[in-house]
């Protein structure tokens, strides 16, 4: 009897299904490209970027901080500046992170929206000129976009797909970002939310909601308590931020909205007439395009995800469309950040509608040429605004280094309209007697200005601040102003 020992056969390898590609992250990498490309090699500090650096950087006076602002982005760039002074290193380290954050406020949508849907989303936001210009920005209004994004993402993942803990902290810890970054619009932000758990019956539990309050009460912590520390409490320091605003009441702002939609970044007072108004068709259209996204929504079966993120952006719009009395076009980015959602959801839907495969080919064509179009629209915006921009903060820079011919070193004071962002490049400390940042009286500035040497910065044309009558005048070739330095041993007025 012959016996046959078996042979054991190899074990069949089963083919591993094809690995998906993170189609937000494509959009994420060349919107960090297009940073680093076109913005962050030459954008100086701005304005307001001082005020925020200058908290937290160890070489330099910290500038007035004003009542409405919060401190969220001066912790994120905290640690570049414990490092290096360069400018273009903080460019660099915000622009990667910007785009990290844009892949990840994104991808909490790909369970809720699908890959494609969700990457859509992510480009129609990355690609608008506001975005790329303020990625590699120390301001806050990117950063609230892209947590309220995410924010609300958790938030229907929470209710929708019963990821309990996971989604609930993620709301959590993104409506404390958001609030954080701008104690404002966190405010504006979790109404909605708050509201969407009180009157839809299948949303009313207390887990989200406690979420959103938690994430509320823990992001505006530092904003409450310094409220109490520096203006006596939270109502008073609403009451300073109001008259810093310029008195926030019932008003129209969305015409000044439209007409700064493509410059000057600050539109204030805002006279501008509108200019290229054929580049500002995209803005007029959204909420007709958004009102049709939620109307198509239920039958894409995207109802909530549609009608939520809509509502928030609108939340987000109200004080800066009927509140206040100037705009500037980074305003309305959270707002754009959330819209981009349902207007995704509207082109999937479309593209699914259309049956014939010639049409639909052709329907793609043509979202793609119109998509094209927008894109270079947004590039010519970009470029003009980015060119403003480096112009004014060469300017600053040129002031500074003519006060430090005029022998202004540190220790030293620059006050006036334009001394922050001055006095952080010289190294000096800033003050102003009138205006909306306000942060002395012309008594105290006199006497300080007996102590170390001060200069007051006015346009060439205006004359001098009425405090600085007898000072010398030193005319600033290039930059539209004069410095009035305070002579040496002059007893104070």
């Amino acid at each position: 009897m012959t016996v046959v020992s078996a042979v054991p056969r190899p074990p069949r390898r089963i083919p591993r299904p094809p690995r998906r590609i993170p189609w937000p992250a494509p959009v994420a990498l060349a919107y960090a490209v297009a940073q680093l490309a076109l913005v962050v090699p030459h954008l100086g500090l701005g304005w307001d970027e001082t005020v925020y650096v200058s908290q937290v950087d160890p070489g330099r006076p910290a500038a007035y901080f004003s009542a409405p602002r919060s401190r969220g982005i001066s912790l994120l760039a905290a640690p570049v500046l414990a490092v290096t002074h360069s400018t273009t290193v903080l460019r660099v380290v915000l622009a990667l992170l910007s785009a990290a954050a844009l892949y990840a406020a994104y991808r909490v949508w790909q369970p809720l929206l699908g890959r494609a849907c969700t990457a859509l989303a992510a480009l129609l936001f990355a690609s608008l000129w506001t975005t790329v210009l303020y990625g590699p920005q120390a301001m806050p209004n990117l950063w609230v976009a892209l947590s309220a994004v995410a924010a609300v993402g958790w938030f229907l993942r929470a209710v929708h797909l019963h990821e309990r803990r996971r989604a609930l902290l993620g709301l959590g810890a993104m409506v404390a970002a958001a609030t954080c970054f701008r104690f404002s619009d966190g405010v504006w932000l979790a109404l909605p939310l708050l509201t969407a758990c009180a009157i839809v019956p299948a949303w009313r539990r207390p887990a989200p909601a406690l979420a959103v309050a938690g994430g509320f009460a823990m992001g505006g912590a530092e904003w409450i308590a310094e409220a109490y520390v520096r203006w006596g409490g939270v109502g008073a320091r609403l009451h300073l931020s109001s008259a810093t605003e310029g008195g926030m009441g019932a008003r129209w702002a969305g015409g000044m909205a439209w007409r700064s939609l493509n410059g000057p970044l600050l539109c204030r007072p805002c006279h501008v007439p509108l200019t290229h108004p054929e580049l500002t068709l995209w803005w007029l259209a959204l909420p007709a395009l958004a009102l049709i996204a939620c109307a198509v929504a239920p039958r894409a079966r995207h109802g909530a995800a549609t009608v939520l993120p809509a509502a928030c952006a609108a939340a987000l719009s109200i004080p800066y469309l009927l509140l206040i009395d100037y705009s500037a076009p980074r305003f309305l980015l959270p707002a754009y950040a959330l819209l981009a959602l349902p207007l995704a959801v509207l082109a999937a839907h479309g593209a699914q509608a259309i049956r014939p495969p010639r049409v639909r080919a052709l329907a793609i064509g043509l979202t793609a040429v119109l998509l094209a179009l927008h894109l270079s629209a947004q590039y010519e915006v970009l470029d003009r605004n980015a060119a403003e921009a480096r112009v004014t903060a060469d300017r600053y820079r040129t002031a500074a280094h003519d006060l430090r011919g005029l022998g202004l070193t540190p220790p030293c004071l620059v006050s006036g309209r334009h001394a922050p962002p001055i006095g952080y490049d010289n190294g000096c400390a800033s003050a102003n007697v009138g205006g909306n940042n306000r942060d002395t009286t012309a008594h105290t500035l006199l006497r300080r200005a007996a102590r170390e040497p001060t200069a007051a910065l006015a346009r060439t044309r205006s004359g001098p601040p009425h405090y600085a009558r007898t000072w010398i005048p030193h005319p600033l070739p290039g930059t539209g102003l004069t410095a009035y330095i305070r002579p040496p041993l002059q007893p104070p007025v």
